[in-house]
């Protein structure tokens, strides 16, 4: 008889991502979706049939590796107009496919074996698998509850000689918390002098509430320098299944984020880049992301008035925490599945986006919903 063939894992404690789960489970049972993190409302028609034209017009071959030249330029533009900072396009700009890939080269690209990098749980479930693909070393470093704010003396007593990352999100999945102008100075003054790059998730950039500012590494020039910056189209023109991202940073980042990147994906899909540029270009929209946004989050938190759930902060994404310790003592993973196949509300636990902490009596709930789907949900919620 053949001995069955066994493959030693080199992620033995990762299995299927829990938005995997909740979606399925949410599909089976017909459940209101709120727990992956896409929209149920389309995108603009006009990007619709801007890809169409496109493909029609014969635009179906590879891109370039850094992606098509009126994509790069659209968002050097933005980052300009924005940020008051100017990537060249031809060697400080990589479009990827999605943030995720943006996040996993430039990891790849820094980080070498036994280095450690240093991440803010609870955080985006692929930083650490990226940090141990490389044979780096995470260093997680809880947020502080309730408003899941930054201790940065503690990040300041994680620096050591092998400290080489920090990874930082804002706005950030899953809390919906935001960097402050002051928690950039600490990170500042934690960065300087080192060799410590920033790996930056801003895919959320345009998701910001209550007249903040989004304090983006681009807008600091002495972090800037050392860092790069993750953003996705999917978040920002609501067609996550595009799965269009891209990376700005310096020339010397980006030299080596690129010899990564060219062997992940290459090149992104042509006519989709294409259709993204020449929206991209107009800079249509993008100021009206924050206050489209945070509409849906105050229309959720008026319907959830009264329930039983109870609202954490939320400052930016499109995530609303919602704390269930007067519902159940239950363990948050157990709770969202009960809810789901009790309830028909699907919705995200954290444990998953931690590693060291216990996970407190929290789930997500997305509200990138149109206004029906929300109704319907909290009228569920209402009943728990």
């Amino acid at each position: 008889m053949t001995t069955p063939f066994t493959l030693p894992s080199k992620l033995p404690a990762i299995g299927t991502t829990i938005f995997t789960v909740m979606s399925k489970l949410a599909t089976d049972l017909g459940a209101i979706n709120l727990s992956q993190g896409f929209p149920d409302f389309d995108c603009d028609p006009a990007l619709i049939d801007a890809v169409a034209r496109h493909m029609r017009e014969g635009r179906n071959q590879y891109a370039p590796m850094q992606g098509v030249p009126a994509l790069r330029q659209a968002i050097s533009a933005k980052y300009e107009s924005f940020h008051g900072r100017r990537y060249d396009p031809d060697t400080e700009v990589t479009v990827t496919s999605g943030g995720t890939e943006a996040i996993f080269d430039a990891v790849t690209a820094v980080l070498r074996t036994g280095e450690e990098a240093i991440v803010l749980e609870p955080c985006y479930d692929s930083y650490l698998p990226a940090i141990e693909l490389c044979g780096g070393v995470p260093v997680v470093i809880p947020l502080q509850l309730p408003d899941y704010s930054v201790d940065w003396d503690a990040v300041r007593q994680a620096i050591t000689p092998r400290t080489r990352v920090i990874i930082i999100n804002t706005p950030q999945n899953p809390t919906g918390s935001i960097l402050s102008a002051d928690d950039v100075q600490e990170l500042s003054a934690i960065v300087s002098g080192t060799n410590i790059v920033i790996v930056s998730d801003e895919v959320y950039e345009h998701l910001i509430f209550d007249g903040a500012q989004h304090e983006s590494m681009a807008r600091y020039p002495e972090l800037a320098a050392r860092s790069f910056i993750i953003g996705s189209f999917g978040k920002t023109y609501h067609v996550t299944g595009w799965k269009v991202g891209y990376a700005v940073a310096p020339a010397a980042l980006t030299a080596e984020f690129r010899k990564v990147h060219q062997f992940v994906t290459f090149s992104t899909i042509t006519p989709v880049q294409l259709a993204i540029a020449d929206l991209l270009a107009t800079q249509s929209g993008l100021r009206e992301l924050g206050p489209f946004f945070q509409a849906k989050r105050d229309l959720f938190l008026r319907l959830m008035d009264g329930s039983r759930f109870r609202a954490l902060p939320c400052s930016g994404s499109y995530f609303q925490l919602m704390d269930y310790s007067n519902i159940s003592r239950e363990e948050d993973v157990d709770f969202a599945v009960w809810l789901t196949k009790e309830h028909g509300v699907a919705s995200i636990p954290t444990s998953p986006f931690l590693s060291r902490s216990k996970a407190p009596r929290v789930v997500r709930f997305c509200f990138a919903k149109r206004d029906e789907t929300l109704e319907k949900a909290a009228e569920r919620l209402q009943r728990v």
